[in-house]
Parts: structure tokens; sequence; C-alpha cells
């Protein structure tokens, strides 16, 4: 755990005052298209970022997309013990559990700090991943970024975000087939960065669906 400065900011702080003000964009496209896609962009993401440094890594972290994608087909509920299910597979360990002291990310500069009842927020939060009135490209960017910045396990926590990610997608019937684009830097306090994260995935959303009709036939 990298050491930081006992007065740094909470990033986990910092994103949760900002969580409900994020200006949410609005989305209209559709949420599945016929057909499946060419590719599984989540797979590729994986296999790439990781693939060449650790394969056993990403031999686990596919096992574990694989099974966040049946547990979106039998529309079950994303909430704490599911993605611990899904990180006993990334990390290899017969238990999980949530982190017990402060976490430090991005070469410590940002901290995440703890509080008696951080799980209950997080569990709180997972829950609204279905929340009807917001698009899925917003509800799918939310629940990453909030695992990110709760940043619950002592590791993998980048797989996690991305993991959630695919499952709130796929359970709306969605699987981008590219998905390169959203490796990029996110910060706990940068609302706007947040709403352009959810306009990232529904241009990706929407580019998948316009291959695959493409390659539908007539």
């Amino acid at each position: 755990m990298t050491s930081a400065p006992v007065d740094q900011q909470d990033s986990l702080a910092a994103w949760l005052s900002i969580r409900t003000t994020v200006p949410w964009p609005r989305w209209s496209g559709e949420r599945a298209a016929a057909g499946p896609p060419a590719a599984d962009g989540v797979r590729d993401y994986f296999t790439a970022t990781r693939g060449d440094r650790d394969p056993e890594g990403t031999a686990r972290v596919l096992t574990a997309l694989d099974r966040a994608l049946a547990d979106a087909q039998e529309g079950r509920q994303l909430n704490y013990a599911l993605l611990t299910g899904w990180q006993r597979y990334v990390l290899h360990r017969d238990r999980v559990g949530f982190r017990t002291l402060p976490a430090f990310a991005k070469g410590g500069r940002e901290r995440y700090g703890l509080a008696a009842d951080t799980a209950a927020r997080f569990e709180q939060c997972l829950s609204q991943s279905t929340q009807p009135d917001l698009p899925l490209p917003s509800r799918a960017a939310r629940t990453y970024l909030d695992v990110l910045f709760f940043h619950p396990f002592e590791d993998g926590n980048a797989r996690a975000a991305m993991l959630a990610l695919a499952f709130v997608l796929a359970r709306d019937g969605v699987c981008l087939d590219q998905a390169h684009p959203l490796q990029v830097t996110r910060w706990a306090d940068d609302a706007d960065g947040a709403a352009d994260l959810a306009v990232l995935i529904g241009i990706l959303i929407s580019a998948t669906q316009r291959r695959q009709r493409h390659r539908s036939p007539a």
C-alpha cells in the first residue's frame, strides 16, 4: 500500500459529494441489437491489457467475466456478494472481504477513506445500478466509478470495476464489441469527467449496434 500524507484529501468522500450532482447525459439509444456482436470488447480489453504480462491472471479474470455475464443473463441484482464472488476468481482466493484500511491508487495521488458505514454505503450505491430514471450508459458509468472510488478490495479494483460495468450492460442485453477507449484515468472529484464517461459508453453502445445491423442479413 502506497504511503501518503495523513491530511490528504479523501477521494471517496469527494466522489460521494459529487455523485448526486453529476450532469448525466440523456441517451436515446436502443438497449440491444439483433444478433451477437462480432467481438466481446471487454474480453479483448482484459486480454490485451493483461495477457502478455500475466497469462494466469488473465485467465482468472476471463473466468470471472464469464461468471458475471452468466449472472447478468439470469437477471441477478448487483450487490457486494455478487461482486465478491467474481473477485474470488480474479484474485484466486477462497475468501475475499471488504478492505480494512484506507486505500491508495494512482501512485498515492488518490486516497480512499474508510468509515464504519463505508461498506453499507457501497452496497447502497451498487443497488442503484437499476435506477429506472437513469439511462443505461450513465448507470454503467456510475457503477464503474463506484467500484473504482470505493476501492472495496485490497487488490484488483480496476478489474472489478470493469466486470461490474460489463454486468450492468449485459443485464440490459448489451455487449460492447470495443472497450479499449474506456482505458482512461478517472478522478474522484471530476463530475464532468463522470458525465463524459457515460457519453463515451453511449457512443460505444451505438457503434456496436451499428456494426451489428451492418452484419445482419437484410
